[in-house]
């Protein structure tokens, strides 16, 4: 565990443990099989879970310094969690933009793969609720670099020790995670 709040770590944990951890042969969108499921949504959109992962989150990268301007990531995942740290931003006075990463761009409209303030020249940080192999932060990764941002990170909640981190700092981006796996009741 790496946020600095004790308390409302082990309150988040608490949470993950009683809310979003489903027990349960499931197949995850890396196409893995699991005895069980981080339904993290169970957590991003819960009244009490989504104002301490934007808090956590933000304190998380606080302690490493990293200085950026918008945070997002692949939708649906990364979209709650990018407003929860918005808004635990907001309440400091500090500001901060969100984006949503489309899987691919819009065929109509304004045909945009980022959705959002404008991220090029940015420096942002991508967020992720539970990775396994990485693809969506990746993904997430390759977009906005294409869009002329600089991904400065990416932050999980939870890390499922699967080979996240090595694909994505692979790619020269730092890694963080709030939880492991062998932090939570699995």
């Amino acid at each position: 565990m790496a946020a600095t709040n004790n308390s409302d770590q082990q309150r988040l944990q608490e949470l993950i443990n009683r809310l979003a951890v489903v027990r349960g042969q499931v197949t995850l969108s890396s196409g893995k099989h699991a005895d069980y499921y981080i339904d993290l949504r169970r957590i991003t959109l819960h009244h009490e879970g989504a104002p301490l992962v934007g808090k956590l989150m933000s304190e998380m990268l606080a302690a490493h310094t990293y200085e950026y301007q918008a945070v997002g990531g692949l939708t649906l995942g990364a979209d709650p969690i990018a407003m929860a740290m918005l808004h635990a931003k907001a309440t400091l006075e500090q500001p901060l933009d969100a984006f949503v990463v489309r899987k691919a761009a819009k065929s109509h409209g304004m045909q945009r793969q980022i959705e959002g303030p404008e991220i090029k020249g940015r420096a942002v940080v991508v967020v992720e609720d539970t990775t396994t192999t990485g693809a969506s932060p990746i993904t997430a990764i390759h977009a906005a670099r294409e869009a002329g941002a600089e991904v400065v990170a990416v932050a999980t909640i939870v890390d499922r020790d699967t080979g996240a981190r090595e694909a994505i700092e692979a790619l020269g981006v730092p890694y963080h995670a709030l939880y492991q796996l062998a932090d939570l009741d699995i």
